[in-house]
């Protein structure tokens, strides 16, 4: 197919060598990166996705490299198409999620989100329980991204509660979740931090990620800094 053929010389052309040392070195084992800036995939994306040949795109498009599946989750995304269509390509799209990268790109693009929260929110639930890693971290994500809000953060923390992962990104998103709703609904996520029967690595990595937040205030983090302390007696 041309169109592939075209696409793929311009990734080749927007790679960086060094670039490609610096990103392969955030995601351990990663050995298909070609080194194209995250800013350069999203122009290509919407180009893509504002032509006629998105669809045959999607289709066809080989997954020999990192940017290649990075730019078709961004142009699932990035289409003009009905919420319904989206999610079936959301969908279709999830089983190819194996990196952190990949995940976080993916999740922030999928701003019709926004607009369709109980159809996306009954959609990306079940993620959330899954036993697969970029699957579960994928669901976190997505409620991090855009349920954060006074009419669903009491869902998003009884899912905050009943997790239970082994793996690492799997944590690391729950942790990053439960951290920024510390700053954005502090008595309510402070209330399922002291509750909610958290493995050690995620409740820890949670406090320590509140610590570092600037959106935290000074109150909450002398009272992290108890509980940890409480807690590692």
């Amino acid at each position: 197919m041309e169109l592939v053929n075209q696409i793929r010389e311009r990734l080749f052309a927007l790679s960086e060598p060094e670039f490609q040392k610096f990103s392969a070195a955030l995601i351990p084992g990663e050995e298909r990166m070609l080194g194209v800036r995250l800013p350069a995939l999203r122009v290509l994306a919407k180009e893509i996705a504002r032509s006629d040949g998105w669809v045959d795109y999607l289709a066809a498009a080989p997954r020999d490299y990192f940017e290649e599946i990075m730019l078709r989750g961004m142009i699932i995304g990035a289409v003009r198409i009905s919420p319904e269509e989206r999610i079936r390509r959301i969908q279709a799209f999830i089983p190819e999620i194996d990196s952190w990268s990949i995940c976080d790109s993916f999740c922030a693009g999928l701003k019709f989100a926004a607009k369709n929260r109980e159809m996306v929110f009954s959609f990306v639930r079940p993620y959330c329980g899954s036993k697969k890693e970029f699957e579960a971290r994928f669901g976190y994500v997505m409620l991090l991204d855009f349920f954060l809000t006074e009419e669903y953060i009491d869902a998003v923390l009884s899912l905050v509660s009943s997790f239970s992962h082994p793996a690492y990104y799997a944590k690391m998103a729950v942790a990053w979740l439960l951290a920024t709703a510390l700053a954005k609904f502090p008595s309510q996520a402070m209330r399922c931090l002291k509750t909610a029967p958290l493995d050690d690595f995620t409740y820890r990595k949670t406090i320590q990620k509140a610590l570092e937040s600037f959106r935290v205030p000074p109150a909450l983090k002398q009272e992290l800094r108890e509980l940890r302390a409480q807690n590692a007696k």
